[in-house]
């Protein structure tokens, strides 16, 4: 690790911005801005939150923020208002202003000390950064079954949200993670932590969610909703049991239950821990089509501080060599670990220079796309509910997650590789990748359905 050098530079952040612009001109300038967004949060005014939109005179509900694993904000929720709390929408989507954006879907994370701020002007809405003007927020309407309540009253949204502006439905099952504490616990993971918040300010918020939910909750979606191309089935590592089952049994009988009940209707998705290759084929056998099993950082001296539970587990050699093992059933292309873009510089473990950094993270990317594994990366929200995320209010620097982005579509580039599939399409104006600007950064010859 090297020693950090001060470089004097611009203050005002749309001086940042217009520095970074010209000095990343291979960028899109939708996945510039979404990058430092995503890394610095969004405020909302709150007449920005009563819907300046309206049909035959009615006013309009927005889809809210679902909280659908992580808390991805960057204050805890009893410092956000009530407005922000319960009607802060899932998503934005940014278009026109000053750069003639395409349209830009972005993830929310709020941060009332951000210098973006939402605010109406001219019976719209903008952004701004600092005082300017920078682009017009669209708002995603309320989808008819989020209305819709289950047997029981629970809504359909609490069980099955979806995001990336209705792409993909996404089943949290199991809202806690059994690496738990200090010791355990990822660095920059606020799944336990987010959990016991939600429940502390009453949002209804199931902690597993059973088959049958799940079951009911997609016979709703599936009998009106025409967006949704893939879902996403995740939850916390199963270290011992759950409901008597292990962590294969306990994610297998879902996708076995899903695909049963309804046959490729979307793209099936699984996040789970790195499994040996017999549990994989067991669950490419219940359906699943692409499997995730995030690697999160990949540097060997940082992955047990920053992973902890997954080093005492599994592993960092193991865990990365199922990965590659995993190719063998899935094929490389449907197998696609995630890591979390910005943590290799965190305080106290990670680089304190960006080309270090980098040079770490490329030697990743490498080795997997070498093999036909194509990663992908969210970025970073330094939750204040976590080790790192209190260390590191400010996350790792603009110029990190922009190099990133460039390493990542070279790297992509120099293998021949298309994107990983199950997010939509790639490129400015057409990704809905909204947790990070990767799929925004890549260009039209890239792009796949």
């Amino acid at each position: 690790m090297t020693k950090t050098t001060s470089k004097a530079g611009p203050t005002r952040r749309i001086d940042v911005l217009e520095a970074q612009l010209a000095a990343h001109p291979t960028l899109p300038r939708e996945a510039v801005l979404k990058a430092d967004l995503l890394r610095t949060g969004i405020r909302f005014e709150d007449d920005a939150l009563i819907s300046v939109a309206t049909e035959n005179g009615v006013a309009k509900e927005h889809q809210p923020k679902s909280y659908f694993i992580f808390s991805f904000d960057m204050v805890r929720q009893k410092e956000l208002d009530e407005t922000q709390k319960w009607h802060a929408p899932e998503e934005i989507a940014l278009t026109g202003g000053p750069w003639g954006l395409r349209r830009t879907i972005v993830s929310t994370r709020l941060n009332p000390a951000s210098p973006y701020r939402v605010a109406p002007r001219d019976s719209a809405l903008w952004l701004h950064v600092d005082e300017t003007p920078v682009a017009e927020v669209g708002l995603r309407d309320l989808p008819p079954y989020y209305r819709e309540k289950l047997a029981d009253g629970r809504s359909v949204a609490e069980i099955a949200p979806v995001i990336e502006w209705g792409y993909l439905v996404y089943l949290t099952v199991f809202r806690v993670c059994q690496y738990f504490g200090a010791k355990e616990e990822c660095q920059f993971c606020d799944i336990n932590n987010n959990y016991r918040q939600q429940i502390q300010e009453g949002r209804p918020y199931t902690g597993v969610k059973s088959v049958a939910d799940v079951l009911a909750a997609l016979e709703r979606i599936d009998a009106t909703d025409t967006f949704s191309r893939a879902y996403t089935l995740t939850g916390g590592s199963v270290t011992s049991l759950l409901q008597g089952k292990n962590e294969v049994e306990f994610y297998s009988q879902y996708v076995e239950a899903i695909e049963s009940r309804f046959p490729g209707r979307w793209i099936s998705k699984v996040v789970t821990q790195a499994w040996p290759v017999a549990d994989v084929k067991r669950l490419k056998a219940a359906g699943a089509q692409i499997y995730h099993p995030n690697y999160e950082v990949w540097d060997p001296e940082l992955f047990p501080k920053i992973c902890p539970g997954k080093t005492r587990y599994i592993g960092r050699d193991e865990w990365i060599r199922r990965i590659v093992d995993a190719a063998e059933v899935f094929g490389p292309a449907n197998v696609i670990p995630n890591f979390v873009g910005g943590v290799e510089m965190a305080r106290p473990y990670g680089y304190t220079e960006v080309e270090d950094a980098i040079r770490s993270t490329a030697e990743g990317l490498n080795y997997f796309m070498s093999k036909g594994i194509t990663p992908r990366f969210t970025t970073w929200c330094p939750e204040p509910m976590t080790p790192l995320g209190d260390a590191n209010p400010d996350g790792a620097p603009l110029e990190y997650h922009l190099r990133l982005l460039e390493t990542y579509r070279d790297t992509l580039r120099s293998f021949n590789l298309a994107p990983p599939p199950g997010y939509g399409e790639a490129g400015p104006g057409r990704a809905v990748f909204s947790v990070s600007p990767f799929m925004d950064a890549l260009e039209t010859a890239e792009v796949i359905a």
